[in-house]
């Protein structure tokens, strides 16, 4: 019986069957955002909705049943106890008054997408192990703000009081910089002085010393859409490569184990899976590492041409 569980469970039918009932159950939360749908077929919505977190917890049932007395192993795995969790939530007994709440369960649900397709899996697993590196590359970007931060207060801060007059005005002014938001009127405000930009004449309640900076101006927010643009997104974009091509390398290693503990051997195609997924990886690597060396041929001749 439990052999016959564990084919189940591990059949395409059942995975199939999983994704298209968390599909449903995403369609669903979209359709009860429509007020005119909601009070025409309020009832079926929640009968729907019924039918499906019952659902979840039969397959939650069946992947525990697929271990036997050793049920625990299905907790073992993270991605099992995230759909647990989930499936918790929207079966606990709230009342009217936590519908809200009940709701915002409900888009959860949606979440499951990411635990049952293996791709979605990769990519999420890479990006939680890219979090300790991208937290240093987040210290490293904080301090490149901050020093051009106090920078421009010093530089700006007269001229152009809107965007640099403190210095957490100037860093929202930087951030919207590093995004590509319209910089140059920014930048150009402090070229020309904000006396000559148009729009800075009505603006009375804030005083202005205008002040022209042809030269610095330039050199400020060009530098600093190298350094907060190109150079940090090229460092957050190889630090998501690398982090996705250990965590294709341990999915690999995680498949051959699982065969190993059932006793199978290894085909030839799971051969070809590994090495596939190896050169893809590879593949984005020589991409990365191209990118970083074209960027920093521009930031060179930048800095010649600046010269």
């Amino acid at each position: 019986m439990i052999e016959r569980i564990r084919l189940f469970v591990n059949s395409k039918g059942f995975q199939y069957g999983v994704l298209a009932l968390i599909v449903a159950a995403g369609a669903l939360v979209g359709l009860e955002t429509s007020p005119s749908l909601t009070a025409k077929y309020d009832h079926i919505f929640d009968a729907l909705n019924t039918i499906i977190v019952w659902a979840f917890v039969v397959e939650a049932g069946l992947k525990m049943a697929q271990y036997g007395s050793k049920f625990y192993k299905y907790f073992l795995d993270p991605w099992n106890v995230a759909d647990f969790i989930i499936t918790v939530i929207c079966v606990l007994p709230l009342d009217i008054g936590f519908a809200t709440v009940l709701r915002l369960a409900r888009v959860i649900r949606a979440l499951r997408l990411v635990t049952t397709i293996p791709r979605l899996q990769l990519i999420a697993d890479s990006m939680i192990k890219s979090i300790p590196s991208m937290f240093y590359v987040g210290i490293l970007l904080f301090l490149t703000f901050y020093i051009y931060g106090v920078m421009g207060v010093h530089l700006f801060g007269a001229n152009d009081p809107v965007h640099f007059r403190d210095l957490p005005n100037a860093m929202l002014s930087l951030f919207r910089v590093v995004t590509l938001e319209e910089w140059t009127a920014i930048m150009d405000i402090q070229m020309l002085g904000s006396n000559v930009y148009p729009g800075f004449e009505n603006i009375t309640d804030i005083p202005t010393k205008p002040e022209a900076r042809p030269y610095v101006a330039p050199l400020y927010f060009i530098s600093f859409v190298f350094l907060g643009t190109m150079i940090m997104l090229n460092l957050f974009i190889g630090i998501i490569v690398g982090s996705m091509s250990e965590a294709q390398d341990e999915s690999v290693k995680r498949h051959l184990k699982d065969m190993k503990d059932a006793g199978q051997e290894r085909s030839y195609d799971d051969e070809f899976m590994a090495m596939d997924e190896t050169l893809e990886g590879l593949k984005k690597q020589i991409h990365t590492m191209r990118l970083r060396l074209e960027n920093k041929a521009e930031a060179e001749q930048a800095d010649e041409a600046s010269r």
